[in-house]
């Protein structure tokens, strides 16, 4: 416990449920209120804006599907970022990992000798193994040569950005597509089918929805699980019970890069049917699933709704580029702004502020003295 003038700050090793939903929700709110700055900047009143959104996306008939057509990447990617981030491996590749399945299941498409009964269950396998890969190579450069984390898997989504940009300039380039870095079309058999009427490649969110399901099993109920919650609170903790921090990295982050993965097969798949520009595949999904990692609080299961909440922040952009005539990209600022608040919220979960003028400061007690006060349990002098 520490005391700050009339206040007493003590740890809370366990927060509440109700606590967490309220700290990230005022941190949104906050975050919301900066962003009214942008609008005002734009000459539009910041509470006409946010009307405009909200009629405009969840009031829309046409324009609500396109928030779980958004989510759909940020699902299957934020799932593998909320499993990287309890085994606390800062993954921050998840943009690559997407590119990286892309690539794979395009090659699957149009230059596989696969059958096309079988076309689309090998571009999702390929897709997965893909961005597997590219989630692999950081990992074991931490391990082995005690790489950072964080930089190498940044590093490693300009790679796949550029490797991406080479293929669709240069041999991948579709002939059919005349002044156009596209490949060329899928054939139907690659073609993910969609919900009549929407961009909704249902096999892509279904296979989300069982992932974040299995994610949650996985965590709670299997040894291995046991073993990512262990190393996530504490390295020396999970080495003293004799679990192998190589082994259980490896796997969390084959997982996290392989989901990702399936996020750029459900892109090229079912919205595109072609692999073009690499800005236009990912719209930033792989950056915007760590704010969808970060709201879950490392819940797999509470990444569904997070990656619903992150699909309305894409889905209000095109509505303010024809309504409100803004650059879609704010929604970028947007973004940036909530993972701010939720980052700088974080130390509110853990810690309790008290109100206690009137509460007297103990003296450390004397060693040995004879009939000194204890004081309350729990408090000695290096507490105060």
């Amino acid at each position: 416990m520490m005391r700050v003038g009339p206040f007493e700050i003590e740890r809370r090793p366990d927060p509440p449920l109700t606590w967490i939903l309220g700290v990230s929700l005022l941190a949104i709110l906050a975050a919301m209120a900066m962003s009214g700055v942008i609008f005002w900047s734009y000459g539009v009143d910041p509470l006409r804006a946010y009307g405009v959104i909200i009629r405009g996306t969840l009031f829309n008939a046409k324009a609500l599907p396109e928030v779980v057509r958004f989510a759909i990447p940020m699902l299957l990617a934020g799932v593998g970022l909320v499993l990287a981030f309890r085994a606390l491996f800062w993954n921050i590749g998840a943009e690559g990992q997407i590119l990286a399945g892309a690539t794979a299941a395009t090659w699957v498409a149009l230059f596989s000798p696969v059958p096309d009964a079988l076309k689309l269950p090998m571009m999702f396998i390929a897709g997965f193994v893909g961005g597997a890969l590219w989630g692999f190579i950081p990992a074991l450069l931490k391990l082995r040569l005690a790489v950072n984390d964080v930089i190498s898997t940044l590093m490693m989504n300009y790679i796949a950005l550029y490797l991406v940009s080479w293929l669709v300039h240069g041999p991948w380039k579709g002939p059919e597509m005349r002044g156009f870095a596209f490949t060329n079309e899928f054939p139907p058999a690659a073609q993910i089918p969609l919900i009549a009427g929407t961009r909704i490649h249902w096999i892509t969110l279904v296979l989300g929805i069982a992932l974040a399901l299995g994610v949650a099993f996985v965590l709670a109920r299997t040894r291995l699980g046991f073993e990512i919650r262990v190393q996530g609170e504490s390295s020396d903790a999970a080495r003293y019970a004799g679990i192998d921090p190589m082994r259980t990295t490896l796997l969390v982050m084959l997982f996290a890069g392989g989901a990702a993965g399936l996020a750029g097969v459900g892109e090229v798949g079912g919205i595109h049917h072609r692999l073009l520009d690499p800005n236009q595949i990912s719209l930033g999904f792989g950056y915007a699933a760590i704010i969808v990692a970060w709201l879950a609080r490392g819940s797999p299961v509470a990444a569904i709704l997070t990656s619903l909440f992150l699909g309305f922040i894409f889905t209000s952009g095109d509505v303010m580029k024809v309504a409100l005539q803004m650059p879609a990209r704010v929604t970028d600022v947007f973004n940036g702004l909530i993972l701010f608040w939720l980052i700088g919220s974080e130390r509110l979960l853990f810690y309790r502020v008290r109100w206690a003028p009137g509460r007297a400061v103990r003296e450390p007690l004397p060693v040995g003295g004879a009939g000194a006060d204890p004081g309350p349990p729990g408090i000695s002098g290096g507490d105060q």
